[in-house]
């Protein structure tokens, strides 16, 4: 038997006492009241769950993904395996659930529900209602991942509404994904059954959203930060409350975690226990998780923090077992298996060409925003050299191209986009929002080509090309998503090609590869790209890129 003194938060009772735990076959054997403890012994609580992510953000497989999120308090996840399952299908899921089983992190996954989340862009594979009802019905799978065709919900999709009952019929929960949706839309589409978002970007949209009984995600990962909007939500609808990062790059995984929305959220103001319950509670109630509250009984499942300001994680237990201490997991490094599907070929200078006539064209832009996976729509003048539409650096209007990475020489959708700040060169990436074709910015096309022969010469990866002769890669060899690296490596890695593409190409954006992934996703509004063309989410149809 294993014993621990400390100042204990229950937060089911909203209460905080000296306590002596003893832990037995890894669960809670006792909760002994004492009179006192040493002031720096710190406070034993709940571990955090991360109520919605994709794990393949981390570009790491679960098993090392548990490894850097046990260093800051996270004991469990709500995760969504729809990144590998759009390359990989079924047996995507099955690979994120068998590297899972090389870690004792709490990982919930969901059954994915919208792969490929439209039929406007080309994925590698394909999750039907059979797929979804044979995950929905291994008991591995804890819910129906968020569903992001909310106009086949509003539509009332034969498949759509067969994959939501799918999951009533096992008692699962369903997700939802309905950024902007409002008014009797929204009524119709959680009155199907759907019972979280986390894609509200507006304090407005979040409340009405609430007040349907919605149980509402606040947010903050390393492209999509909504923690500044949505905490003030905490003073209406406390008990509706969960966090979550949604997507998270190692660099900042290494950082922190919930811990962090914690630290954030009572630095406004925000009451202990109120925000405590959004951290460790809300998602263990709504999805059932087998992660203990620190009652007798439960899961040894808890965290020691230093204090209740700062949420400084001293150590980290699941099962009875302390896996992370002082800043250092425990847990040993595993081997993960590689797998992909990956068909491009090399690609030449001339295949990112714009043609166009006359002597100048105007053109729809893709307007990126800072810290945010919306964009908004602009438009621009541009002349016409020789045929052909040039990017723009010196107004900061760049090429964008998504390159289908499961044909081998299909033709690249190109058009243009603002907001990178990109002086020179290009950048390129394999995970790309949510079929994770080949998705690239470049100023100038020999620069694109450089940076999307180094993705393919890899078979998936990062890359970035200064213009001047030098291009860097991030192999990600596991499903052109995912890197066998242990955490902290890959996220050296990872930080030093971040750094050298804001040093070296002048880019502006807080997380630049992390913005580039979503700007093929064809389900967040406005302007979007995908292997097919470019999408105007907002009347979900093709765009032209020229317009009047």
């Amino acid at each position: 038997m294993t014993t621990l003194t400390a100042k204990l938060i229950d937060i089911l009772n909203q209460n905080i006492f000296p306590a002596r735990v003893s832990i037995l076959e890894g669960k809670i054997h006792r909760i002994e009241p004492i009179e006192s403890v040493p002031e720096d012994s710190g406070y034993l609580m709940p571990g955090f769950i991360d109520a919605h992510v994709h794990v393949e953000s981390s570009m790491l497989p679960p098993a090392a993904f548990a490894r850097m999120a046990v260093v800051h308090g996270t004991v469990g996840s709500i995760s969504d395996p729809h990144e590998i399952a759009n390359v990989m299908g079924e047996a995507g899921v099955r690979y994120m659930l068998e590297d899972a089983t090389n870690s004792p992190f709490k990982f919930c996954f969901g059954a994915p529900s919208c792969v490929p989340a439209t039929g406007f862009e080309t994925a590698g594979d394909t999750l039907d209602t059979a797929a979804v009802e044979r995950l929905l019905q291994d008991p591995k799978i804890g819910y129906l991942s968020e569903m992001m065709n909310f106009p086949g919900v509003l539509t009332d999709d034969a498949e759509v509404m067969a994959k939501i009952a799918a999951a009533k019929k096992n008692n699962k929960p369903v997700d939802g994904h309905a950024p902007g949706l409002r008014g009797p839309d929204a009524q119709k589409y959680f009155a199907a059954g759907i019972s979280t978002d986390h894609e509200c970007f507006t304090f407005e949209e979040a409340k009405e959203k609430a007040e349907l009984g919605v149980k509402i995600l606040i947010r903050e990962g390393s492209a999509a930060k909504n923690f500044e909007a949505l905490w003030p939500l905490f003073e209406h609808f406390p008990e509706k409350l969960m966090f979550c990062s949604d997507d998270k790059h190692p660099d900042d995984l290494l950082k922190g975690h919930i811990n962090e929305l914690v630290a954030r959220a009572l630095n406004k103001g925000c009451k202990l226990f109120d925000v405590l319950h959004a951290a460790c509670v809300h998602p263990v109630q709504h999805y059932g998780l087998s992660v203990g509250l620190l009652r007798e009984g439960d899961p040894a499942d808890f965290v020691l923090v230093k204090d209740i300001r700062h949420f400084e994680v001293i150590e980290t237990w699941i099962d009875g077992i302390c896996v992370a201490k002082a800043g250092t997991c425990l847990l040993p490094v595993q081997t993960s298996t590689v797998v992909n599907n990956f068909s491009a070929l090399p690609r030449k200078a001339e295949d990112f060409a714009i043609p166009a006539t006359g002597d100048e064209v105007k053109v729809r832009v893709i307007q990126v925003l800072d810290g945010q996976i919306v964009t908004a729509v602009e438009t621009a003048i541009l002349p016409v050299h020789e045929g052909q539409i040039h990017a723009a650096p010196q107004s900061d209007i760049l090429k964008i191209a998504v390159i289908n990475r499961y044909v081998p020489d299909a033709k690249p959708a190109v058009a243009l986009v603002k907001g990178f700040g990109l002086k020179a060169g290009a950048l390129a990436s394999s995970v790309a929002h949510d079929s994770h074709n080949i998705v690239a910015v470049g100023s100038d096309d020999a620069s694109l080509m450089a940076a999307v022969n180094a993705v393919i010469e890899a078979a998936g990866g990062i890359s970035a090309c200064d213009g001047k002769g030098e291009t860097r890669v991030l192999e990600l060899p596991v499903a052109g998503l995912m890197s066998p690296k242990d955490g902290p490596e890959l996220a050296a890695t990872y930080a030093a090609l971040d750094a050298w593409t804001k040093e070296s190409l002048g880019c502006s954006l807080q997380s630049p590869f992390m913005t580039l992934s979503f700007l093929a996703l064809p389900v967040i509004p406005s302007l979007k790209i995908t292997d097919k063309g470019l999408f105007d989410v907002d009347s979900f149809s093709f765009a032209n890129l020229y317009t009047a």
